[in-house]
This record gives C-alpha cells, sequence and structure tokens, in this order.
C-alpha cells in the first residue's frame, strides 16, 4: 500500500457475513492490521482504540481491527474485554496479502508467516493518507486519533 492508493477490492467477514472492504467508502476509515486475538499486545491496542472510540466517532472516523482469528474468536475477545471497536476476520488472508502485512517473523530463531502490526487511514474517498507500519502500541491509537483530526 502507498499514499494515494484505494481499500483494496477484498471481503472478509463479521458475525452477520461477508464484508467488502470497500463498504467502508464514504467515510473516513481507521484499518488496524494485529496478529491474535487475547494476546497482552492485541489486547491493550483493541483497549486504546475503544478508549478513544468516542473521539474517533467525532472526528467521523470508523475504527476496524482485522486479523486472521475467527468471527467467533472474534467475539469471545469482544465480549471478554468489552472492545468497542468492529473486529473483522480475514481467515483467508486475502486482506492481509493486499495491505502487505503478512510477512516472515522470526522469534528465537524460528521463522514463521505472520501479520505484521499496521494500521492504515483512509479518506472517505477511500484514498489512503496516512500509514503506520511496525507498530509499536503504546500511545499509537493517540497517534492514529491525531492524524486524522489533522487532515
Amino acid at each position: 500500500m502507498e499514499l494515494g492508493d484505494t481499500i483494496p477490492d477484498v471481503t472478509v467477514q463479521d458475525e452477520s457475513g461477508p464484508v467488502p472492504l470497500r463498504s467502508l467508502v464514504g467515510g473516513w476509515a481507521a484499518i488496524y492490521f494485529y496478529p491474535k486475538d487475547d494476546t497482552s499486545g492485541c489486547t491493550r491496542e483493541a483497549l486504546d482504540f475503544t478508549a478513544l472510540a468516542r473521539d474517533f466517532e467525532a472526528a467521523g472516523v470508523q475504527v476496524v481491527g482485522i486479523s486472521k482469528d475467527s468471527v467467533a474468536s472474534h467475539g469471545k475477545f469482544t465480549a471478554k474485554h468489552e472492545l468497542g471497536v468492529r473486529l473483522l476476520s480475514d481467515e483467508s488472508g486475502a486482506a492481509c496479502e493486499a495491505f502487505g502485512v503478512w510477512v516472515e517473523k522470526s522469534m528465537y530463531g524460528r521463522k514463521y508467516m505472520g501479520i505484521d502490526r499496521a494500521t492504515f487511514l483512509f479518506n472517505a474517498q477511500g484514498s489512503l493518507v496516512e500509514q503506520w507500519r511496525k507498530v509499536k502500541v503504546p500511545g499509537h491509537a493517540q497517534a492514529v486519533l491525531q492524524a486524522a483530526k489533522t487532515r
């Protein structure tokens, strides 16, 4: 994804069924990718976005989190932590591939494929106006909100 690119024509899932990401066009959207439901960093990130949900709403920005976890996993994660952000399932990996966040990672010398934490801010026309790669969670949700407010 490069600045100016449009939201990819891929479909993810929520509890109601298929969700074309292009359905977010028409309003500002912050789409964040995270590795796994109910892990420490991912929980912190979701809670941070939840804490700022009203501020994002006031700024006219819909926040959407995407991982390869199932819709059922997202439901449990949302209920357990009382999350106020919409979570979408990309079990097929199509959205991860389209956004370039499905990458080779390494931990303790072991290589594996996983989601690289990233956030993408799109304007109402569906054009990418800002992106954050290799996100560090502390302060990130606030940085996305500030960027949305200054556009």
